[in-house]
Order: structure tokens, then sequence, then C-alpha cells
């Protein structure tokens, strides 16, 4: 992965990747894998995104001022969320993730859709915990599968009414707790080699920049502003995913 042919790559992709996730709080992942598997395959692009996710997700999950609040609220989920990957990581290795991929791709274009029609899912507060359960191990499953940390975990967070600020925050948990039970996965499995986990860690340089970058025009936003740019956001994502398996495959 020191090929010098890759390394403008992988700093304009990661910077775009922490642009778009200190605008919207999500799509590092996603923007970084889109792209990085146009050159490489998908385990190897999971493995270079998981430095530069953890750090800039830490820095989400801290930030805001709701960490407690929220946590109380979502730690069922969260405990799904995250203990379920190692069963995505089993079909992982040696799998076709082509249509599975696909499959995400078009959720989230579904939803942003939806979202831009004024629709918005709500989750009753007496099911908040059973909803959490089935959504937080789906979750689980897919990130450990194709490595995208947003479907349905983020839909299931919005639904719970949080403010912009919270609803940020509560991305933030559900990304780190993905990204180091991913990493522990892919490190079970023998697809995290030290090498990648050195372009990894320089990627991260990169990926602040573009973070904090994206936080600065988020500060400015209004609320009406923000969610259409999270769902435009969660629109072209979905595209990337569908169109990915074109031109890696």
């Amino acid at each position: 992965m020191t090929d010098p042919i890759l390394v403008p790559l992988i700093i304009g992709v990661f910077f775009l990747a922490g642009l778009v996730k200190g605008v919207i709080g999500l799509g590092l992942p996603t923007v970084a894998l889109s792209l990085m598997t146009v050159v490489t395959d998908l385990p190897t692009a999971m493995a270079l995104m998981l430095v530069p996710t953890f750090a800039t997700n830490v820095l989400q999950a801290l930030t805001g001022g709701h960490a407690l609040e929220v946590l109380k609220r979502i730690w069922l989920f969260l405990l799904l969320a995250t203990g379920m990957v190692w069963l995505g990581g089993l079909v992982l290795e040696g799998a076709d993730l082509s249509l599975m991929s696909a499959m995400l791709g078009v959720v989230l274009v579904a939803y942003a859709l939806l979202g831009f029609s004024g629709y918005q899912m709500k989750t009753p507060a007496r099911r908040e915990q059973s909803f959490g359960i089935v959504f937080g191990a789906v979750n689980g499953v897919l990130t450990g599968m194709v490595g995208s940390y947003a479907v349905p975990g983020v839909m299931y967070l919005q639904s719970l009414g949080f403010n912009r600020n919270q609803f940020v925050q509560a991305m933030g948990m559900l990304f780190l707790g993905s990204t180091i039970a991913l990493a522990l996965t892919l490190s079970g499995n023998n697809l995290m080699t030290s090498d990648m986990g050195l372009t990894s860690l320089w990627a991260t340089a990169p990926a602040f920049l573009g973070f904090f970058a994206g936080q600065a025009i988020r500060k400015r936003l209004s609320e009406s502003l923000f969610r259409k740019l999270f769902y435009a956001g969660l629109l072209i994502l979905g595209l990337f995913i569908v169109v990915r398996p074109f031109f890696s495959g």
C-alpha cells in the first residue's frame, strides 16, 4: 500500500470523506469504500478506512455535550450493533458481496427520497428498546459484511427525535463501536495486515483536515438546511454504493 501512485489518491479520498462526515455526521466509511474499491478490493478498502474512521468517531462521540443523555436511550441498541459485527464478518471472507452492497445503496436512496418528501420514521417511546434490539442486530451484521455502518442504524437514531447535535453525537457513538468491532473482526480473519494498518494510520491526517473543515461548515447551517444536506448526502452515498460494483468488478 506504499505505491506512490496510491498516495495522492488516498489523501484526496480521505480528505473528501472527512469533509462529508464533518458536515452531515456520517459518510467517511461509505465515501472511502466507494472510491477506494475502484482501485482495490473491498476487504483492503475496509482495512484502510479503520483508523481514520475510529479517530474521527472518537471526536464525534465525545463532542456535543449530550453523551450521557443520549447513551441512556440507545445503550442497548449500541450493544447489539457492536456485538453482532462478528457474525457479518464470518460471511465477509470469500463471499461475493456486490449484490448486498447494491441493496444497501438502494435502501439509502429510498430513505433519502422519503426524507425529501417530508416523511420521517417515528419510534414510540414504549418501543425504543425493542426496536433498538432489532435495528442494532441488523446494523451489526451488515457492518461486518460490507463495512457500512449506517443501515439501518441511522434511520433508527433519527426516529428517536434527537435534535441535530444529539443526533450527530449518537451517530458518532454507533460508528465508534462499529469501527472497534470491525477492526477486531478483520484482524481475527487475517484481513488486517501491519502494512495496511500503517497506511490507515497516516490516512488519518487528511481525514482530520476534512472533518474539521466540515464541522466548521455545519456550524453555519440552519436545522432545515442541515436536514436537506443530510438527506442529499444519504442519496449520493446510496448511489455511490449502487454503482460501485460496476467500477470495482
